[in-house]
């Protein structure tokens, strides 16, 4: 279809909004009247320097170019009317040169890479998130939808019922918007935290999977704003309940060929790919923490105890584990063929998309190219092995905290290889400065703790 028909298969539209995504994964949006040949053939300026560590000040012309294949409208609508928006690529001005710390350029490269192989991956995720009564950030700590009325204790949500689940015209809502979005939803369900949702969307290739997580998002917020709530995808907001995952699930595909799946393998039916890649992602697992868990929230999500994953092993089943491989169907049928894949649980939802599924395959990759073992597997409840016995399984821990993860991904020459040195400067640089101010604040713990010591 022509440029000229699908704006016009668009209808009447009051504006069209230019969507990029900055290093941390957050959403810039600038908006225009009008998308004409011009944006589209040659793309439009904007001053990349005010987009923090997208490039300096002394070369700041930059250029936003819309990916036609992404162009829609919200499933709502502005003052009467239909509003547009379009993801975009991110070049330097004047040279045209694909700006080297635009995400998406990332996982667009790991694309030609794959089929340069003859290879591609499926990508889905499991988007958990909380949501707030909009006043209650007035009072800190808040206290999420459900928790603070009593009407779901701790850990008591998972699969609650109307009336009990107080989320469930929300997430009605939420489906319909992204169906609408093409995001093609799947599954949504009360998780286990009071006031915390999962959607899970189908899976797809990395570029419109990172996407689809960002559109995911962003539909998530402005649909509990306009019910008068706050969708926050902080991964650990209440600090007694479960935090909020964005469990990443990935399958390899020679063609029409799942090279996951072995129906000779007895202990899960994956493939010795599928152990190789395993271990290529634990090999970096320590520096991937950087990318997959990118806040100092993130490590107070990443604890015993909370079905988070806090120790660098693999296992059939089990949530307690870095990477688990599903195990629902055994049955050699067509369907779970296609099913067969691994889970990565440590990333959360404020991971940038585009980078944390890049590095993940990155790894992945090396990892089959190498022949790494990831070890043998972990069948046990990882959380209540004594550290001892760990020691001897040689099951390594996740970093503690951010700056621990940054000084593994600082000295990571594949990781920085892959995803490019300039953005993995930048990168650090921009999360060193976040360690730095946390540290240099203090709070409300340290004021009850130490006041009157």
């Amino acid at each position: 279809m022509c440029k000229g028909a699908v704006l016009e298969q668009l209808g009447d539209v009051l504006r069209y909004d230019v969507w990029i995504t900055d290093l941390l994964g957050q959403l810039r949006i600038f908006s225009i009247k009008s998308l004409n040949d011009h944006h589209i053939e040659e793309g439009i300026g904007f001053d990349g320097s005010s987009v923090p560590y997208f490039t300096d000040v002394n070369y700041s012309d930059f250029i936003a170019k819309p990916d036609m294949s992404t162009l829609r409208t919200y499933p709502w609508l502005v003052n009467g009317k239909k509003v547009a928006f379009v993801i975009a690529d991110v070049y330097e001005g004047y040279t045209l040169r694909r700006s080297p710390r635009d995400p998406r350029w990332v996982a667009q490269r790991l694309e030609r890479d794959l089929e340069r192989r003859g290879l591609k991956i499926l990508v889905s995720a499991e988007m958990e998130f909380f949501l707030f009564k909009k006043d209650s950030i007035n009072s800190i700590p808040p206290l999420p939808l459900e928790r603070d009325s009593g009407y779901i204790s701790v850990k008591e949500g998972y699969f609650r019922a109307p009336p009990l689940d107080q989320l469930y015209e929300y997430r009605i809502e939420l489906f319909k918007a992204l169906d609408k979005l093409n995001l093609q939803p799947h599954k949504d369900h009360h998780e286990v935290a009071g006031g915390q949702i999962e959607v899970n969307i189908k899976a797809d290739f990395p570029v419109r999977m990172s996407d689809k997580i960002q559109i995911l998002k962003f539909a998530a917020r402005q649909i509990a704003d306009k019910m008068g709530l706050i969708a926050t995808f902080m991964p650990k907001p209440v600090i007694d309940d479960n935090g909020s995952g964005m469990h990443i699930h990935m399958s390899l595909w020679r063609g029409n060929l799942n090279l996951f799946y072995d129906s000779e393998d007895e202990y899960a039916g994956i493939s010795d790919i599928t152990r190789y890649f395993i271990g290529g992602i634990l090999e970096h697992a320590e520096a991937l923490s950087a990318i997959l868990a990118p806040t100092i929230n993130s490590y107070k999500r990443l604890i015993s105890g909370y079905e988070a994953p806090v120790y660098v092993c693999w296992g059939r089943g089990n949530r307690s584990a870095m990477i688990r491989v599903p195990i629902y169907y055994r049955r050699a049928s067509k369907q779970n063929v296609n099913r067969a894949r691994i889970e990565i649980r440590c990333p959360d939802p404020l991971a940038n998309p585009y980078l944390a599924i890049s590095a993940l395959v990155y790894c992945g990759l090396e990892g089959v190219d190498k022949k790494i073992y990831p070890g043998d597997p972990i069948d046990d409840n990882v959380y209540h092995l004594p550290r001892g016995v760990r020691e001897e399984m040689g099951i390594r821990e996740l970093p503690e905290n951010l700056k621990e993860a940054l000084d593994y991904l600082e000295n990571d020459g594949f990781l920085r290889k892959v995803l490019g040195s300039e953005l993995i400067d930048a990168y650090i640089e921009l999360k060193r400065k976040e360690w730095r101010d946390f540290m240099r604040t203090i709070t409300r713990w340290e004021y009850e703790r130490y006041f009157f010591a």
